[in-house]
Parts: C-alpha cells; structure tokens; sequence
C-alpha cells in the first residue's frame, strides 16, 4: 500500500505532542537522506537495521521490555478505531546494535486481531516482529505515518526515559498492517544513537 499523497507541510506541523502526519508531507530538507530514507521505507524495518548493522560491524538484537495485556494509549485507540480505555496486547521491545538501543517498538493487537493467524503474535519473544509481517504475504500493511516526538506524548516517555531527555525530540513513525483484514498498530521511535549513526 502506497501512502496517500498530501501538501507539504511545515516543520512545525510535526512537532506538537504527537500530531501524526502522513509521510508524504515529510519534507526532505527537514532531516539527513538516509535517516529520512529509513523512516519513510515501505519495506522492513528490521531488515534495514539488520543491513546497517552488518556495515557497522555491529550485531542486531532484540530485547522484549514488556509482551502482556494492557492498556490502549488514546491516540492508538483512535488510530484502531477501538474504545478508548480498552486493552489490548500490547508488546514493546528495544531493536539493538551492538547491544545499543536503535529503535524503541510499540504494537498494539486489538483482541479480535488475536484469532486465526493472529494467534501466533503473542508469543514472538526476541524474534522480530517485522520479519513475521512482512514474510506473510497476506499481510496489508497501511500507508506511513510520521510524528516528531517530544516528553508532552506518552509514547515518547515510554521510549526514552527522562535521563535521556537532552535526544528529545524524536522521530516516530506508525502504520497498520491487517491480518485476516484485522488490524494491528506498529509504531517505531528512532532512537538518538540511530538517528546519529544515520546523519553522521
């Protein structure tokens, strides 16, 4: 799936809280090539890592910080047209280099996303979850999302504690996939050290 073509927009627009933008209005003088090329790439993120690890002699990982039930941020709720205040499972994990932190990852599986071939995302552990999706041809994956981070959005304290505040803001990005035309919500926070490595 192709994101829908929008205006420009300004940078300003991207920075209040988490005011998810389309990706097409991500100007390019905005940011590095290839950072903006990694957050705005329709293919796996993991993959990409994986590949810019293997040009930093650097080993890719992942850390599970928390697989469980939980609760639905607002803004999720909206994104999955979901109630707010329900729960949902709800993984979070670190994507590492060299045993550094590069992404902080969030998914968010509606209940009713857990059937069928959405059964087996629970149990994932360190295996990524981008490798799962986009092996799965009839997974559909829904147009980018863009947002500039700061500590105002829940999503961004979750990703970085406030000892690291000084790499705020940061860019995130989302999008849903369906699975069985049920869907998900991921959504990936670039973390300082990646965003250093990309714009070096």
């Amino acid at each position: 799936p192709r994101a829908v073509a929008q205006a420009p927009a300004s940078f300003r627009d991207f920075t209040l809280q988490s005011r998810w933008q389309p990706a097409a209005r991500l100007r390019r003088a905005e940011m590095g090539e290839r950072l903006r090329d990694c957050l705005l790439g329709r293919g796996s993120l993991t993959a990409r890592l994986r590949a810019e690890c293997a040009r930093h002699g650097r080993a890719f990982s992942v850390r599970v910080l928390s697989e469980r039930a939980g609760r639905v941020l607002r803004e999720e709720a909206d994104a999955l047209g979901l109630r707010r205040g329900v729960t949902a499972w709800v993984r979070e994990v670190h994507l590492l280099a060299g045993g550094v932190p590069w992404v902080f990852a969030r998914t968010v599986i509606p209940r009713r996303t857990l059937r069928g071939h959405g059964r087996t995302l629970t149990g994932l552990g360190t295996r990524p979850l981008g490798a799962v999706l986009f092996a799965d041809p009839g997974v559909v994956r829904g147009p980018l999302q863009i947002a500039r981070l700061d500590l105002r959005c829940p999503l961004a304290r979750r990703a970085l504690d406030v000892r690291g505040a000084s790499g705020l803001p940061l860019w995130g990005r989302r999008s849903t996939f369906r699975i069985d035309g049920r869907p998900l919500l991921v959504c990936e926070v670039f973390l300082p050290a990646l965003a250093d490595v990309l714009q070096a």
